[in-house]
């Protein structure tokens, strides 16, 4: 009988203490496998239905957050769906943030002068919501150091003061159960927890579109894409597909196995395996004497001070990474309790 274990050790099979998922995910083989395919189907002269392999992968993502697959866009880019979201709001309109959040998510509302973008601590974000907030912009967990927005709080104070809220789930979906139905607009990249190639990202938008005019729409946001590949397309899709970017073909196709792989082990699995790890290294960090960021409920660990490390750890085949002067470990799927030991080894000598 397959369990998770054993899944996970047939699809990866890192040749170091990979403790970096924050920055980017490792593939597993299936997508491996699936990618060298497309690229040696195209090299054959016989390309395989690469588009096929995005319409898979908005079903399996549309399955991973909650909604239905009309209401989720396929690209490639966090920073270009915020930017579609921030040319949407009227001349004036505030945007409320939180401090030191990703610039994906929080500088194209800066690039409009004329909005008024409002910044403060991410645990004030619910209380600072006030009547002419037009929209909350947050992550549901910070890239910095893993804390996990109080999203629910968000989104109630969001709609008691009438304001539309948007959740960058980057650095949260696939291991954070997240209903993204209970918010306006979800954007999220899929090549750190999800494990997909780079060039695959999502925007989950209202059922009635969100307001939104599809500005980069090409051929691919049409009803009917291949009856739209000249001059103005005169039927945009009736649905989320009409916020399309032009896909990158070769990542879709090896996406659509690492998504089936994370429905396969189950959110709520990964959570509780990666917890554990995080929660070990914390306890461990605690024996040393030192104090890590508070972030509880995250798998994502950053300990101030120890950003320096970064270089020796690596050296030592240890992959974290160092944000802002703290090192920032990560624990993901195929992470394992030896990992979280060696690298307090490392640290510790």
């Amino acid at each position: 009988m397959e369990t998770f274990e054993s899944l996970v050790r047939t699809e990866f099979g890192p040749k170091n203490t990979y403790l970096n998922t924050a920055s980017t995910g490792l593939l597993p083989a299936r997508t491996v496998d699936a990618m060298q395919a497309a690229v040696r189907s195209m090299a054959d002269g016989k390309p395989s239905d690469m588009f096929a392999d995005v319409e898979a992968s908005r079903a399996s993502f549309a399955r991973l957050v909650g909604v239905p697959e009309r209401r989720v866009a396929a690209g490639a880019s966090v920073a270009v769906y915020t930017g579609l979201i921030a040319a949407s709001l009227p001349q004036g309109a505030e945007v409320l943030t939180a401090e030191a959040d990703f610039s994906s998510i929080v500088n194209p509302f800066h690039v409009r002068e004329d909005l008024k973008v409002r910044t403060v601590p991410l645990e004030r974000i619910a209380e600072s919501v006030r009547p002419d907030t037009a929209l909350v912009a947050v992550s549901a967990a910070q890239s910095a150091d893993g804390r996990v927005a109080d999203l629910p709080a968000i989104r109630e104070a969001a709609r008691a003061h009438g304001a539309r809220t948007y959740v960058d789930a980057s650095q949260a979906t696939g291991w954070l159960a997240l209903d993204a139905d209970a918010y306006d607009y979800v954007s999220s990249v899929a090549f750190k927890w999800l494990v997909c190639p780079k060039g695959v990202a999502f925007l989950v938008v209202p059922e009635d579109l969100g307001g939104l005019t599809p500005l980069f729409a090409g051929w691919v946001a049409g009803e009917n894409p291949w009856d739209s590949c000249y001059g103005p397309v005169e039927e945009l899709a009736h649905s989320a597909r009409r916020f399309d970017e032009s896909p990158s073909l070769f990542s879709y196709a090896g996406a659509r196995h690492s998504l089936e792989l994370m429905e396969k082990l189950g959110v709520e699995a990964v959570r509780a395996h990666d917890l554990a790890l995080a929660d070990r290294f914390r306890a461990g960090l605690d024996s040393l004497g030192t104090a890590p960021v508070p972030a509880p409920g995250s798998p994502i660990v950053s300990v101030p001070g120890l950003g320096h490390r970064q270089a020796d750890l690596s050296r030592a085949g240890i992959e974290v990474s160092n944000r802002a002067g703290n090192l920032r470990a990560a624990f993901h799927l195929y992470n394992t309790a030896a990992d979280v030991d060696r690298l307090l080894d490392v640290l510790s000598g």
